[in-house]
């Protein structure tokens, strides 16, 4: 996932004070005197929380100061006066605020989400602003009517473009009380994604699940139960203690033979936000969907789906919908019969009522171990963290020729943050690459990448490198054994890691053109398509070490991880379905909601329906990535993305998966390019055609 933070600015921009080292005076604000530090890279071992909210307001009103010089400047717009001066405004608020909304998904505490809700406000009114400024855009108009005088590059001419389509969709277009009014739906949209979020965190944090009595562990392998114990022991308990985190909840609801408990983590998690108390979150999804709806009524659009998939490859709800209906209908027939069959199989081995979504993973791994004498306990001794991670660094060298150093000398925001250099294959520095692997109270569930600075050209020219972090909730390490991985654990790493280098190689002239700056549905392509050597023979036995004895991976249990990889995929598109469903049903909307959040979602997620509904469950409550993150009408993207990549590995498969040339292709045509061409251009340029849906469901068995 590439998360999207969750303030808005001018442009997802980086900040770098000065270039110059110097002293400082220790009691002036680190956010806002020359980051000191390696590639000057954040000071996060210098940056107190009473920090931000004074760097905020300075930061603020130079950001407020930089704009004002644009507009009363008395000169004829030009590209170079208007949207390049647009492009380095508000640098160092830029700078503050990636850092502080990224602390505030991966370590945060009461303190921080105070100032979160503090200041979004503020960021919001100052970003209004610039796009509702009618002198502004007046310049910016003027600099794109008269386009053709100026002697602009494919970039230039991209960037000029992008700008310009921003003011009109953001509402520089309304006069009087529409332009009001869309001020205030900002502000309040930004007060209630932060909100959401934070319920969820705390729902998340909430609950645990204390067991004393060892029986009630029965199923559990020994390394689940030995994180429990661990856990238990850290908070001064006896026994065990699960809790909704990934690394915890996942294989509980895998392994735990006792169905009761099973029911209890399930409940906990499908109903997190869902108590009608303060932490509820159905009344904030009704006022988001309405005043996202507003917003999009204002801007001449029939829906927030509509408004959003202008700007997307997909184009029209119409299409996203149709996309998603014939990936379900080939998708849906599967789905039926691997649900049967675990059916089938729990009845006759003693379920004795109706499966139940909370038995589901239970006995899903059971098929699963009889069918190919294979659960992904097996491989976990071979996938160390640590041998993942070096296996996952090395084929970015084989395949771009990139290296990865540790710097200890680089701040981190937590101990068990790693940062390192990043250089290309003449040993040239490109980036800095943050990793931080495990869950934590303050750390959001999932996993992403982010950056704390994207990659740009000054105006001298100067190759400004990305600072790029990846953030998972991978299972700790324990008293007895380091840190292993379950074989999906390491396609996260892979997803990721894609994300990444999507991020470190990125080079292009322009920041908010960069690295991930792409269309939504086209972002998860480099992070989708590294995933596919991680069902690769030669690529798993070349990570794949046992942590205790350093013997590779058998053949025979990476054939058993290939011939498992297609398990219930139907069940899985269907699933993922599902959630992109429910997502174009909010934001396809085009009246004003108030019923039952729960009915809602009932009906739109009816046609991949496989279980018995649960009362009291709600998936809309806790769905951070359309509510509290960048997906809104967008979440579809994620199999979009999968066409692409699985069209865009089959070249790989043609060619060699490790072929030098083909790597040399899509970094040169996609990785590197950021937005500075339309998706499609730069996968036609890579590929050499449009992708189909063929390689997709041929490569989940899902052709009869």
């Amino acid at each position: 996932m590439k998360r999207i933070l969750a303030y808005s600015c001018l442009f997802c921009i980086t900040f770098i004070l000065s270039c110059k080292n110097q002293n400082t005076d220790m009691n002036e604000n680190p956010l806002l005197t020359a980051f000191n530090t390696p590639h000057h890279t954040p000071p996060f071992n210098n940056i107190k929380v009473e920090d931000y909210m004074p760097a905020f307001k300075t930061a603020l009103q130079e950001a407020k100061e930089e704009i004002a010089q644009i507009i009363n400047n008395s000169e004829k717009a030009t590209f170079a006066n208007t949207i390049l001066a647009m492009e380095f405004a508000g640098e160092k608020l830029s700078a503050i605020s990636s850092i502080f909304f990224n602390i505030n998904h991966a370590e945060t505490n009461d303190e921080i989400q105070a100032i979160a809700r503090e200041v979004s406000p503020m960021l919001t009114e100052y970003s209004n602003d610039i796009w509702l400024s009618e002198a502004l855009f007046e310049k910016v108009k003027a600099v794109y009517n008269n386009r053709n005088e100026e002697s602009l590059n494919d970039e230039q001419s991209k960037l000029l473009e992008d700008t310009y389509k921003a003011f009109t969709r953001k509402g520089a277009l309304l006069s009087g009380e529409k332009k009001e009014r869309y001020r205030v739906i900002s502000t309040e949209l930004s007060k209630l994604t932060l909100q959401f979020g934070e319920n969820v965190l705390a729902e998340t944090n909430a609950f645990k699940l204390h067991v004393t009595n060892e029986e009630d562990l029965s199923g559990l392998p020994s390394a689940i139960k030995d994180a429990a114990a661990q856990l238990a022991k850290a908070e001064e308990k006896e026994g065990w203690i699960f809790t909704l985190q990934y690394p915890s909840y996942v294989p509980f609801m895998k392994y735990a033979d006792n169905r009761e408990l099973r029911k209890e983590m399930f409940m906990a998690h499908s109903t997190r936000a869902n108590h009608n108390d303060k932490r509820d979150n159905k009344e904030i999804v009704k006022s988001i969907v309405n005043l996202r709806l507003e917003k999009a009524r204002l801007l001449g659009f029939d829906s927030h789906a509509q408004y959003v998939l202008e700007e997307r490859m997909a184009q029209t709800p119409e299409k996203v919908n149709n996309f998603l209906q014939e990936l379900l209908d080939a998708s849906l027939p599967f789905a039926q019969d691997e649900v049967k069959e675990v059916k089938d199989y729990a009845l006759a081995h003693g379920l004795e009522d109706e499966l139940q979504r909370w038995d589901f993973a239970y006995y899903s791994e059971k098929v699963k171990s009889e069918k190919f004498s294979f659960t992904e306990e097996m491989t976990k001794p071979y996938f160390q963290l640590e041998k993942v991670e070096k296996g996952v660094f090395d084929l970015a060298t084989t395949l771009y020729g990139i290296t990865f150093k540790e710097n200890k000398d680089i701040p981190v925001y937590h101990p068990e943050v790693k940062a390192y250099e990043v250089f290309d294959e003449n040993d040239k520095y490109l980036a800095v690459l943050y990793v931080d692997f495990f869950p934590r109270a303050g750390k959001q569930g999932g996993a992403w990448m982010t950056n704390y600075g994207e990659q740009y050209k000054t105006t001298e020219g100067v190759d400004v490198r990305p600072f790029v972090s990846l953030v998972c909730n991978f299972s700790r390490p324990t008293e007895d054994a380091p840190s292993l991985l379950t074989y999906n654990e390491v396609r996260t790493f892979l997803h990721e890691f894609g994300h990444g280098l999507h991020g470190m190689l990125s080079e292009t002239t322009f920041k908010s053109l960069s690295g991930t700056n792409v269309y939504r549905d086209f972002v998860e392509l480099p992070s989708q398509i590294l995933e596919n050597w991680g069902i690769e023979k030669e690529w798993l036995k070349s990570v794949g070490k046992h942590y205790k004895t350093g013997e590779t991976i058998p053949d025979e249990l990476v054939d058993k991880i290939m011939a498992s990889a297609n398990f219930q995929s139907g069940y899985q598109s269907v699933r993922q379905l599902s959630f992109g469903m429910n997502d174009m049903a909010w934001h396809s909307l085009n009246d004003k909601f108030d019923g039952s959040v729960v009915d809602f979602e009932e009906q739109s997620m009816a046609p991949t329906e496989l279980f018995p509904s649960v009362e009291g469950s709600c998936f809309s409550s806790a769905f951070s990535h359309i509510f509290a993150g960048g997906y809104a009408a967008g979440y579809y993207g994620y199999k979009w993305a999968e066409v692409l990549d699985a069209d865009a590995f089959s070249l790989f498969k043609e060619k060699g998966i490790f072929d030098k040339e083909t790597a040399k292709s899509f970094r040169d045509n996609i990785l590197s390019k950021g937005g500075t061409k339309h998706p499609m251009d730069l996968y036609v340029a890579f590929r050499g055609q449009e992708p189909t849906n063929e390689a997709l469901l041929k490569r989940s068995g899902l052709v009869k």
